[in-house]
């Protein structure tokens, strides 16, 4: 008798009629993206209802994503070119994710009326803490941009035990000076508050140039149904306090920090500086060229990139693939530590035009990677 043979099978989905392999790929990505629309959730606070959209499943063991806008954007945005972008779906399919809207700011939101009490930055900081309860999470790794890094730190300065990691992009850790009071109030009396806002987001540059982004930006803002709510939160930014980081002193991130921002960009010289006042073994500085003022959503790619690296300095996704900071020529990051798995390594970033390679090193050493 002849001998039976064990065959396997492997099912495989049908291409459509010229559809290639790679634009199968990227129909399912959107398929996906599309069917995750995420569940919108508001939450009484002690300083009104606050709105937010989870995504995904809480992953044991594992903190949850939570974002927080910068003023005169959404959640939407502000991140959904980062978190829409293909390289960033390795990282949400591990992690579940919490974009929060600061009040008045969420698609639909009513206008507040006149003489309304908008939260301060700190109270704001201090809704955070409900949102984690209604949803049971115990622990974050924060991502804000602007405003949003501003709150996402003084909630990590008030609550140290819930915040695993902080992405801070565009931070100004600082209260307004008389100058820079001054210079504001000047720049009121001859501009709109859209403007005002649009060089808070973006460069000199980037608006002189006045390309598409901007130019739908400027659209966003200026067409805002909430304006009135936008200009509420943007007096808030502009009377936040001090935060007083002191490296070495007491008040101080105790949580792995990753600071962001581009090159030319309008907070360049606040991140530079928040950077000299944090913990060097704790903190990661990527100051990236040619992203303008938001780099969320000019180089999604490379900030992505470089997320994953920050993940991976946590004890996360030691698995994970890096493609794109391997195989670019524009740019190159330094970083001042090893890659030893251990959530408490010492980062600093920081990005130049040279390329370069990964080797291993010694926390104190510099490391070159092209991205």
């Amino acid at each position: 008798m002849t001998e039976l043979q064990e065959v396997q099978i492997t099912e495989e989905k049908p291409l459509l009629p010229g559809q290639t392999p790679e634009m199968a790929k990227e129909a399912e990505l959107a398929a996906r993206i599309l069917l995750d629309r995420g569940q919108t959730h508001s939450v009484e606070t002690p300083y009104g209802s606050v709105t937010f959209t989870v995504y995904g499943t809480p992953k044991p063991k594992r903190p949850a994503i939570l974002t927080y806008h910068d003023v005169g954007l959404n959640y939407k945005s502000c991140f959904q070119p980062l978190f829409q972008s293909g390289d960033m779906q390795e990282i949400i399919q591990n992690f579940v994710r919490v974009h929060v809207d600061a009040p008045g700011m969420e698609e639909g939101a009513p206008v507040y009326p006149v003489g309304y009490q908008y939260p301060s930055l700190d109270q704001l900081a201090d809704t955070i803490p409900c949102i984690l309860q209604y949803l049971n999470f115990s622990s974050i790794i924060g991502v804000g941009v602007g405003a949003g890094a501003y709150i996402l730190s003084r909630y990590a300065l008030n609550h140290q035990d819930t915040v695993e990691g902080l992405v801070l992009i565009n931070i100004d850790p600082n209260a307004k000076g008389w100058m820079d009071w001054a210079a504001h109030k000047l720049t009121g009396l001859t501009s709109s508050i859209p403007e005002m806002i649009l060089a808070h987001l973006f460069s000199q540059e980037e608006l002189s140039g006045n390309s598409e982004l901007i130019q739908k930006y400027r659209n966003i803002i200026s067409h805002a149904p909430n304006l009135e709510n936008i200009e509420l939160y943007w007096n808030s930014y502009n009377n936040r306090r001090d935060l007083n980081f002191e490296r070495g002193g007491d008040i101080t991130l105790k949580c792995p920090v990753m600071l962001v921002v581009g090159d030319q960009a309008p907070h360049e010289d606040a991140v530079v500086e928040c950077n000299s006042k944090l913990d060097p073994t704790q903190t990661s500085f990527l100051k990236m060229a040619d992203s303008g003022g938001q780099p969320q959503l000019t180089q999604p790619g490379k900030l992505t990139e470089a997320f994953k690296y920050f993940l991976q300095g946590m004890g996360y996704m030691a698995s994970s693939c890096m493609t794109r900071l391997s195989r670019s020529r524009t740019a190159s990051l330094t970083s001042a530590a090893s890659i030893d798995g251990s959530r408490s390594r010492a980062r600093t970033l920081s990005q130049s035009s040279e390329s370069g390679t990964l080797p291993s090193g010694t926390p104190g050493h510099t490391m070159e990677v092209s991205c």
